[in-house]
């Protein structure tokens, strides 16, 4: 049977105040940082989507040819599967190749994002299939996860799908933490699938961060655009340039703001008012690169037993069960 899509959606007052909040606690840090969960606005989720389709970004393209090429594989080794839950579902494609790979008797699905253009995408892709119950949840992965885990449990078990690399995100304490907040909303027997890009030459991390047609500038600067529009801001957004650089020592590319002169912006949701000097940047993102080892050690220390991991072209999938 059919069952329509469900929200659990956040106020739209709370998630102002917390994003007035963030801008105020990260700016005054020293770097001055912005959460790069920001980013994904109807705006930037579209431009996200945009960068996925440039031929320097691989890591969407090459996840997805995988998961076609291997999702029988993946879901033979796993046993039935009842439930997908997807953290960052994008446009939902990626999950929708297991979903025609699955035989679909009693499927549910859980979508969580923070942005409601990415659900309402994915949520729309998932539709070919109207036997599939699809459940989308407006929250951050954390509260995402906590909500999941409060659900009435049916039988067979449940696959965690944490693709795009979006792992790189985390630092490294941050990222173990996530993934043993994931294994607590599992059981034992649940599965998770892990997608991670791997470290390769500088000279193409750079061009997936820094293309030359300037999509991942703008996908950058929206940042400024989004604190403009709601936070009544009056960043310039021809004072600030992008910048893209390769952290050989801790294995990520970074992502940076910097700005062209002394200025001075005011931020009046958030009270504040700084004065950048030039040169002075904003970090708003960190994108780590793992080795294989390096992701099956991490899965193990979050309590899961690696079951096959799958690589290609510079990139990872690995098939971990919830100990």
């Amino acid at each position: 049977m059919h069952m329509p899509p469900s929200v659990a959606s956040r106020a739209p007052d709370t998630e102002h105040a917390s994003f007035a909040e963030d801008v105020a606690y990260y700016l005054s840090l020293t770097p001055r940082q912005l959460p790069s969960r920001y980013f994904y606005d109807e705006l930037g989720s579209a431009l996200f989507e945009t960068i996925c389709r440039l031929p320097w970004y691989r890591i969407t393209r090459t996840e997805r040819a995988m998961l076609q090429c291997h999702a029988r594989a993946i879901l033979s080794r796993t046993g039935h599967i009842s439930t997908f839950i997807e953290l960052g579902p994008g446009g939902g494609e990626k999950l929708l190749t297991l979903v025609s790979a699955h035989d679909r008797d009693d499927l549910n699905v859980h979508l969580v994002d923070v942005s409601p253009a990415a659900l309402h995408m994915a949520t729309r892709t998932l539709a070919v299939h109207p036997e599939v119950a699809v459940a989308s949840h407006q929250a951050t992965y954390e509260a995402g996860l906590v909500e999941f885990a409060r659900r009435p449990r049916g039988g067979g078990r449940s696959m965690a799908l944490f693709l795009g690399s979006n792992i790189g995100n985390f630092d490294p304490p941050d990222a173990e933490a996530f993934l043993l907040a994931i294994r607590a909303a599992l059981s034992p027997g649940d599965w998770l699938l892990l997608g991670a890009d791997l470290i390769k030459p500088e000279k193409d991390l750079l061009l997936a961060y820094d293309d030359p047609l300037g999509v991942t500038a703008a996908f950058n600067r929206n940042l400024l655009v989004r604190a403009n529009r709601e936070l009544a801001a009056d960043f310039d957004l021809d004072a600030f340039d992008h910048r893209a650089v390769w952290n050989a020592e801790h294995s990520r590319v970074e992502m940076h703001l910097v700005s062209r002169s002394d200025q001075r912006v005011r931020v009046p949701a958030s009270g504040l008012d700084i004065a950048f000097d030039a040169g002075e940047a904003i970090w708003t993102e960190s994108s780590y690169k793992y080795e294989g080892r390096g992701i099956a050690a991490m899965l193990d220390r979050a309590h899961f037993g690696v079951a096959h991991q799958w690589r290609a072209d510079g990139f990872a999938l690995t098939l971990g069960e919830a100990r």
